[in-house]
């Protein structure tokens, strides 16, 4: 071990730079922590609601007595109970009721947003603001379930106080947040924290790229808002995690980017009309990635592209890496699906992708999500396959060219064409893949593979450009496509 040892007036000088960095601090950023929220607090309150809902639930027929002994002074209770409740004969309906939070975004028109979870399925919604004052909902104005917001409609007698939406973009991680919201029914609950993180992926849909949170959020919370030091709306609180129903610090807002967009929709379309591109598309995994010549995570991978859609019209391929969309980067595959959804319809956009180890931009037309799966017909011609070849093996894996017969058995479209992997070397490179028996290899190095001599010369491709790894597009019997990248 080496010791280093500083000349004593070193050290006084290093003693008497600290002594002056501590005190050219004030003394009240020890003593008093951080600065009050109270002020903001005050000013957010009267914008923020409580939401109660109520349910009708259908009371199930012939709902058994309990068994009790006959003569039993309980014999009469439940038989008042379950068959003749408020002097009806026969099961009743019951109200089922829940409570959530919202917020004002205009008080002349009597808009209010929250989740959509908070109202889904009610039958009556009503308002309960700060000072006491009730509204019932008049309209569910629109509501999204991709998203969790619903977009609510009151008529005020008079201006409501509402709250405005700030960027959620701006927001970084360790930034000041506070939420009020009505959690387990404690109205005007405020709590305070900072953002923990920025998109998290929770697997609660599609698009998710919630804002996490410390700020305490609760049961009730969902629909409440998260604000910044601003007064500014920068997240609608939806979800948490917690193994015991209260908070441990974890807790998700969708951010008002998002939220924004959603809310202007529904309000002029009462839905929310979602972008299109019209391709299936994979993360790029570390072995994709060194095939590819790119970091890992590195954009969005098109493994198949929908005939018609305005991803084919824009001459998209399986193997294009997608990096940039209308100006932003796809930093991961899921980014791709937020903004393609978030695009307007109609838009002419600017796409960078990356095919071939070269980057190319190329123009697509966004077009519109529809709910429903919109399959384009697929089946070409048959045409008369070669007589079934025996299996070859080719790094680690038994492959043979796919016929018309394997096509009926394995239940493929007639358009697929490729190698059938009818086995898999547990000692080769290719086991632990992502590959698995059935699966057909349809493209290697981006180029169409119908025998063993296409995958053959495919490979050779890579060993001459010194490549260590050969990508591959293979497709199952269902007909969803991947990427795999096999070391040579």
């Amino acid at each position: 071990m080496r010791l280093t040892i500083w000349p004593r007036k070193a050290l006084l000088s290093l003693a008497a730079l600290g002594a002056v960095a501590l005190a050219s601090l004030p003394v009240a950023a020890f003593r008093d922590g951080p600065q009050s929220v109270a002020p903001l607090a005050e000013k957010l309150s009267g914008a923020v609601v409580n939401i109660s809902t109520t349910q009708i639930a259908k009371s199930p027929d012939g709902v058994p007595l309990p068994k009790v002994p006959k003569g039993s002074p309980f014999e009469d209770f439940f038989e008042e109970f379950f068959n003749k409740r408020g002097g009806k004969s026969g099961p009743q309906d019951r109200k089922v009721s829940s409570l959530g939070s919202g917020f004002v975004v205009d008080g002349v028109e009597g808009l209010i947003v929250t989740n959509n979870h908070v109202i889904e399925g009610a039958d009556e919604i009503i308002i309960n603001f700060h000072d006491g004052s009730k509204l019932k909902v008049d309209k569910v104005l629109g509501k999204d379930s991709k998203a969790d917001i619903a977009l609510l409609k009151v008529t005020p007698k008079t201006p409501l106080k509402a709250v405005p939406f700030g960027s959620s973009g701006n927001m970084k991680v360790g930034d000041w947040v506070m939420a009020i919201g009505n959690p387990f029914g404690l109205g005007g609950t405020v709590t305070a924290g900072i953002i923990s993180a920025k998109q998290r992926d929770i697997n609660a849909g599609p698009y998710d790229d919630f804002i996490q949170t410390d700020a305490a959020i609760n049961r009730g919370n969902s629909g409440g808002p998260l604000f910044n030091m601003d007064g500014e709306v920068i997240g609608v609180n939806t979800a948490i995690i917690s193994p015991t129903g209260g908070s441990i610090g974890i807790g998700f807002a969708v951010p008002s980017d998002t939220v924004q967009a959603v809310v202007q929709q529904l309000k002029e379309f009462g839905e929310v009309r979602r972008g299109w591109l019209g391709v299936k598309i994979q993360t790029v995994s570390e072995d994709i990635a060194e095939s590819l010549g790119v970091a890992e995570n590195t954009g969005a991978l098109v493994s198949a592209v929908t005939p018609d859609s305005p991803a084919a019209k824009a001459g998209l391929q399986p193997g294009d890496l997608i990096l940039k969309f209308d100006g932003k980067d796809v930093s991961t595959m899921r980014g791709l699906p937020r903004l393609v959804a978030q695009a307007p319809i109609g838009k002419s956009v600017d796409m960078e992708l990356l095919r071939g180890g070269e980057k190319k931009t190329v123009q697509v037309v966004v077009g519109r999500l529809e709910e429903e799966d919109v399959e384009a017909d697929l089946n070409e011609p048959e045409k008369k396959d070669e007589e079934q070849a025996k299996p070859e093996t080719v790094l680690g894996l038994s492959v043979t060219p796919l016929t018309d017969e394997l096509r009926t058995q394995l239940g493929f479209d007639k358009k697929v064409k490729g190698l059938l992997v009818t086995a898999i070397d547990p000692d080769s490179p290719a086991a632990g893949k992502n590959l698995k028996l059935g699966d057909v290899i349809v493209e290697a190095q981006q180029n169409p593979i119908a025998t063993v001599e296409d995958l053959n010369a495919a490979l050779e491709k890579v060993k001459k450009a010194n490549g260590r790894q050969v990508l591959m597009l293979v497709e199952d019997s269902k007909g969803d496509t991947r990427f795999v990248a096999l070391p040579l």
